[in-house]
């Protein structure tokens, strides 16, 4: 028997199992602890399928900044004592249900992972490992492919992490409101 469909389902338990924990805590240092054991998991799941650039990204990401940031938010922000009562909002949970939907339905056009005959392997990848050097001049073929063939790709997943990284800076430089007092400071 293969391991790396063991490995597979039993990552996939855990995942299941750490969403059902996140939904069902109501402490949210509790959530953000839980969320980030969730996207470390999530990065051996990639390795297990082969994608460790993926991997590596959700791991500093999710993993790493993500729950920093989450951290430093919950340190920062008042905590409410009162008991809010749990009500379903329904909008966005049929929002979250048609687009679960939806991608279930996409799966089923997804060449199967290793597929020889997948059209991604007919055609591109033959053709990027027989002429990028060539094409691009560029001696490293995974540097060409996401450098030249993918730059435009590339580019676009740089704005939204230069974006990203932007907003969280405005976020966390923001002034304090008038007319309250610092902890550090006296009145």
């Amino acid at each position: 028997m293969a391991i790396d469909p063991v490995i597979n389902f039993m990552l996939l338990v855990f995942l299941v199992v750490m969403a059902f924990t996140i939904l069902r805590l109501s402490g949210m240092l509790a959530m953000t602890i839980i969320f980030g054991l969730y996207s470390l998991l999530m990065a051996g799941l990639f390795m297990v399928m082969d994608a460790p650039d993926v991997a590596f990204t959700e791991a500093a990401v999710g993993s790493g900044v993500s729950t920093v940031l989450m951290l430093v938010t919950l340190s920062l922000t008042k905590t409410r004592h009162e008991r809010h009562t749990r009500k379903i909002q329904w909008r966005p949970l049929l929002v979250v249900l048609l687009t679960g939907a939806a991608l279930i339905y996409g799966i089923h056009d997804i060449a199967n992972m290793g597929d020889t005959d997948a059209p991604a392997q007919q055609h591109v990848a033959d053709r990027y490992i027989s002429s990028g050097q060539q094409e691009t001049g560029v001696p490293n073929l995974v540097t060409a492919v996401l450098a030249s063939y993918r730059g435009f790709d590339t580019l676009g997943e740089v704005v939204v992490i230069f974006t990203a990284g932007i907003g969280i800076m405005l976020l966390l430089g923001r002034p304090c409101k008038k007319g309250r007092v610092e902890d550090d400071q006296t009145p």
